[in-house]
């Protein structure tokens, strides 16, 4: 018989503590900020920017924080960055905590994917790096002609209905990358959209089978 002293054991299992680096400060940290308050997953995920603008400065921080965390996710974004192969590696050698969720040429195919599955190259040309000619891409879609890659304010909420399509064509390309071995275009983001809804629906823990 449980006494007035004995506390109420918990009924969920503890969610991983999760952080998640942004390689920018306002367009892939706000959507997925926004991202993770709709799957309710705010309380085990801490997302922010760290200040650095590049991959390896990315993976970098992740390597020198990932002793206070369950595990940490870089957000980066390939374009045309002389140094995105050595943070992969970088990112390898810490792969137990660390891992890098990419997007080829940038964060933007992601947003594209919610109108349409493409798998045209993007190269730069000129003075227009690959990015520059995939949000000029992203624009042409309707309700996105405005779009600022400085601010992705409230579109996480824009384009929360065409989100299942985002994860199938994400899904679908990712797999038909991977088999082919030209990553440009690609992207890893629905792996965290995946995350957040996971962490947003603690599992129940499992009870013993008593006699």
């Amino acid at each position: 018989m449980p006494t007035r002293f004995d506390r109420n054991k918990p009924s969920l299992q503890q969610q991983a503590l999760v952080l998640v680096l942004c390689e920018d400060s306002k367009s892939s940290r706000m959507y997925l900020q926004d991202a993770a308050n709709h799957f309710r997953a705010y309380a085990e995920v801490e997302i922010c920017h760290c200040g650095k603008n590049d991959p390896k400065g990315i993976v970098e921080e992740a390597v020198k924080r990932q002793r206070n965390y369950d595990h940490v996710y870089c957000t980066i974004d390939r374009d045309s960055d002389p140094k995105f192969d050595a943070a992969l590696l970088q990112a390898a050698a810490h792969a137990s905590k660390v891992t890098v969720i990419a997007s080829y040429p940038c964060y933007e195919y992601w947003l594209l994917l919610h109108f349409r599955k493409t798998r045209s190259s993007y190269v730069g040309v000129g003075n227009h790096s690959s990015g520059d000619l995939l949000v000029k891409a992203l624009r042409k879609e309707t309700g996105m002609e405005a779009y600022d890659k400085g601010s992705s304010q409230h579109l996480f909420d824009k384009l929360l209905a065409k989100l299942p399509k985002a994860r199938k064509h994400a899904t679908e390309v990712l797999a038909e990358a991977s088999s082919d071995g030209d990553w440009n275009p690609s992207t890893r983001l629905h792996e965290l959209i995946d995350l957040f809804e996971k962490l947003g629906h603690p599992q129940p823990i499992a009870l013993k089978n008593q006699r």
